[in-house]
């Protein structure tokens, strides 16, 4: 059931992207809504039925908010689904009222009910919003889409294409979602993985493209599980932010770019093909080359490529936490199958519906792993001790990696651990209120590695 084989063969070229975007230069006066629905969407070949999603105003991925950096977001979440949900505004650093977690910083909204959420923006980057109520189902069915904060004066580009990657679990014969969200296999490995892989909401997602034009590429990886290993052809150019946050001055691409599920990288780069076509391609479960996003070249921007562009300007509040006064935490990541958590802990554990715990605990929990001062800084050292990685989550603030030489990374609000690996990240608490640390592997989080810090 689970190996999605094109029996059908349909072809597919020229499939095109149109994203829907709401543009607001100014504070709005009145919320917009942004509905949770039931939609159909065509995730699977040209030749097989289009799929039945959950959507954001009937589009998947949900419609492309693009906003200023500073104005004031406002949208009345309606919730028309069956179920209760909620809406999640992913590395924001936003009010904790606003934040979006169920169970944490709000009631989930019940079908039929509606929340308003209104919140500044206070960074500019790539960013995105997802349900964030039983988030491995509802993301898995189509919850999603890309919020944008527009600097104040746009970096000199061509054109700026929002690219969110993800995958789908899709039933081969009916091409609708496996509708099993509790499989034990999903929750106590690697997490529920697509058969089908895909960007923006198209199974093979080709753009067009002229020689030496410069694109801004924006890459969001909306995936429950996967980690996605990207690599360019017939394009080149910087590394120029990572989860929204500018660098300090724009990097060469490597040669392969690590995605973790939550994670986003934004690109500048230059069409430089010789020939008819540039791709992003990802690397395959069999090890091999497999195109994500196609570009079609034809014609000219110009005759020769531009000079490197102009660092991104930073952030408010970007400065490194005081590593001379920072508090030591440890959280250990333990469970799944193949771990080393004792039989019988293991056995406990999984009675009580989870496989996974963070600093001894499964799940949320009524008290915080850490209570933090306003203001405080922190070196918080995540020990993966399971067989399999992890992308954790920090809600509220970005945060900062320790390399080994003891020198700091660039910020981020996701962090990929690697199994039987330490690693150590470093921030100031300056946000107040209850936020969420969490596994983004959504699998993960569902089954017990869901933990929680509070800043007063």
């Amino acid at each position: 059931m689970r190996n999605f084989q094109l029996t059908r063969r349909a072809v597919l070229a020229g499939m095109g992207a149109s994203a829907l975007t709401a543009r607001a230069g100014g504070a709005a006066t009145a919320p917009t809504l942004l509905t949770a629905q039931v939609a159909k969407a065509q995730i699977a070949p040209e030749g097989y039925p289009q799929t039945e999603v959950w959507s954001y105003d009937g589009t998947l991925p949900g419609p492309e908010l693009r906003v200023a950096q500073g104005v004031r977001l406002q949208r009345r979440f309606v919730n028309k689904l069956a179920v209760p949900s909620s809406v999640h505004w992913h590395g924001i650093r936003i009010d904790n009222a606003m934040d979006g977690v169920a169970g944490l910083t709000q009631d989930a909204v019940p079908p039929g009910q509606t929340f308003d959420y209104d919140f500044r923006v206070p960074d500019a980057g790539t960013y995105w919003y997802h349900a964030h109520t039983k988030s491995m189902e509802q993301v898995a069915r189509g919850l999603s889409g890309a919020l944008i904060v527009e600097e104040p004066e746009a970096p000199d580009v061509d054109r700026d294409e929002v690219l969110l990657l993800d995958d789908w679990l899709l039933d081969p014969d009916t091409a609708q979602l496996e509708p099993d969200f509790t499989h034990p296999m999903d929750l106590s490995h690697g997490g529920r993985f697509g058969n089908l892989v895909g960007t923006n909401g198209h199974y093979a997602l080709t753009l067009t493209a002229k020689r030496h034009e410069r694109l801004r590429l924006r890459l969001i990886n909306a995936a429950n599980a996967r980690i996605f290993v990207l690599r360019l052809t017939g394009l080149s150019g910087w590394q120029v932010a990572l989860d929204g946050m500018p660098l300090p001055a724009p990097e060469a691409i490597p040669e392969e770019l690590v995605l973790a599920p939550a994670q986003r990288v934004d690109l500048i780069v230059d069409v430089t093909s010789d020939g008819a076509e540039a791709a992003i391609e990802r690397l395959g479960n069999d090890q091999q080359w497999q195109r994500q996003v196609g570009f079609a070249i034809s014609g000219e921007a110009s005759r020769t490529r531009r000079d490197p562009p102009a660092v991104l300007p930073p952030n408010p509040n970007m400065d490194p936490p005081d590593l001379t006064q920072a508090r030591p935490l440890e959280m250990k990541i333990e469970g799944g199958a193949m771990g080393r958590m004792s039989r019988n802990r293991m056995q406990a554990l999984m009675q009580s519906g989870n496989f996974w715990t963070l600093a001894g605990q499964a799940g949320m929990g009524d008290t915080p792993f850490a209570k933090l001062s306003q203001g405080e800084p922190v070196r918080l050292r995540f020990v993966n001790d399971t067989a399999f990685p992890h992308a954790m989550h920090l809600h509220g603030m970005h945060f900062r990696e320790l390399r080994e030489d003891g020198s700091l990374g660039p910020m981020r609000d996701t962090v990929l651990t690697i199994p039987g690996r330490s690693h150590e990240i470093a921030f100031t608490a300056d946000n107040p209120g209850k936020w969420l640390l969490h596994c983004h592997m959504l699998a993960h989080a569902a089954a017990g590695m869901t933990s929680w810090i509070k800043v007063a």
